[in-house]
């Protein structure tokens, strides 16, 4: 991959941001922990050189002997995992444009859930009018895709 192309994400609330200087690789991981971390059945990340925080940091939950995982206090949104060696790996899901490449492997293979390899072969919703419609309806307290100034959570952004 090594994509020089300056990476930049954060979580959903917003009170966590970042910028990468390059995308190494980009990897799908079927662990366990990575299914935990990202309460999915895999974890898409992209190693990164030259990551810095520019707006908060995140809290860290130590996974293993070999890593810690990065998520906004806040949101808990995932959005790292620290290796051993100082080396990070960002969540996919948390860049501003998560479409700037494609997986290149997948990594822990031995711990893919079988539903894995069905995902394309399940029906698609194709109730699209009805979609339209309650996405219209959604009212996002979401943050950007692209850093901004200042970013002060919307009222109604946190349960009480």
């Amino acid at each position: 991959m090594s994509a020089e192309a300056t990476l930049t994400g954060g979580c959903q609330c917003g009170a966590v941001r970042y910028r990468a200087a390059k995308a190494v690789q980009y990897v799908i991981c079927h662990c366990r922990m990575c299914q935990k971390s990202f309460g999915n059945y895999f974890a898409p990340l992209v190693v990164v050189e030259g990551l810095e925080w520019t707006r908060g940091e995140p809290g860290f939950f130590r996974s293993s002997n070999m890593a810690r995982r990065g998520f906004c206090r806040d949101c808990g949104t995932p959005l790292c995992y620290l290796g051993e060696d100082g080396g990070y790996e960002v969540s996919a899901g948390s860049l501003d444009d998560p479409s700037f490449g494609e997986p290149e492997k997948q990594i822990n293979v031995g711990a893919k859930l079988p539903v894995y390899d069905r995902l394309p072969d399940i029906p698609h919703h194709t109730n699209l009018q009805g979609e339209a419609a309650f996405n219209a309806s959604v009212v996002t307290y979401q943050h950007p895709d692209h850093d901004t100034a200042d970013w002060p959570l919307p009222k109604g952004g946190h349960d009480e």
